[in-house]
């Protein structure tokens, strides 16, 4: 009885479970180890640095899981291509949970109940585990959408490179349209401030190069809503 509900459990593979946890183990750390190489060089956001840390255990599964199987292969690629039709835009997060869940659903519909059992508490405990860490944190908290109105005869190509260089690590400027029948000039940056950085002194510095024109100064959470 209890052999017969282990071999239901186990599916049919040859894989032991030390086989199965070690590639996903290794996996997951190879995974953290790149997403934190990544911040070094890359500003992006919370959700896209965490997600970057656990697809590549979500891929590895998978591809044990269709290893062979031809026709489990053509099957997963056309589920997996279906999140491309997702109606309304998502976060990144968003995006790998559905990825996850296709995964959990993959492998116990393979039969393989037992190691979707395990990657599902090892992907939930690592996704908690990134989330009390704060990870990728340090940059989503320095960064700013800065909204700057200019009167149309300023030049605003490095019109506040000094102000950027005195507040900020980066900025980059996203678009500049016109506004008021042409009177005034809309800016949008992106920046991240230093650590030390006061706002109140950012916006003063620039109230004085733009005429005390509208400035705002946002965090960026609206925009990793709109990334995929």
């Amino acid at each position: 009885m209890l052999k017969n509900i282990y071999n239901t459990l186990m599916g049919s593979t040859t894989i032991s479970i030390t086989s199965f946890l070690l590639p996903v183990l290794a996996s997951l750390l190879l995974g953290f180890l790149f997403a934190l190489l990544y911040m070094k060089s890359n500003r992006a956001s919370r959700s896209f640095i965490g997600t970057l840390a656990i697809l590549p255990t979500i891929v590895c599964v998978v591809i044990m899981a269709v290893n062979g199987n031809i026709g489990a292969g053509v099957a997963v690629a056309g589920a997996f291509s279906l999140v491309r039709f997702r109606s309304a835009p998502g976060t990144a997060t968003e995006i790998g949970s559905l990825f996850i869940a296709m995964t959990m659903g993959l492998l116990t519909g393979m039969g393989f109940i037992l190691y979707a059992a395990i990657f599902t508490v090892i992907v939930g405990v690592a996704m908690a585990l990134y989330t009390a860490m704060g990870f990728g944190d340090g940059y989503n908290d320095r960064r700013r959408t800065l909204r700057i109105t200019i009167p149309e005869n300023l030049d605003y190509t490095g019109a506040f490179d000094d102000v950027f260089e005195k507040h900020t690590t980066s900025h980059k400027l996203l678009s500049a349209k016109t506004a008021g029948m042409g009177s005034v000039f809309k800016l949008n940056y992106e920046i991240f401030l230093k650590e030390d950085a006061s706002e109140k002194a950012l916006i003063d510095d620039i109230r004085v190069k733009n005429g005390n024109l509208e400035i705002n100064l946002s965090t960026a959470v609206a925009k990793e809503a709109a990334e995929l």
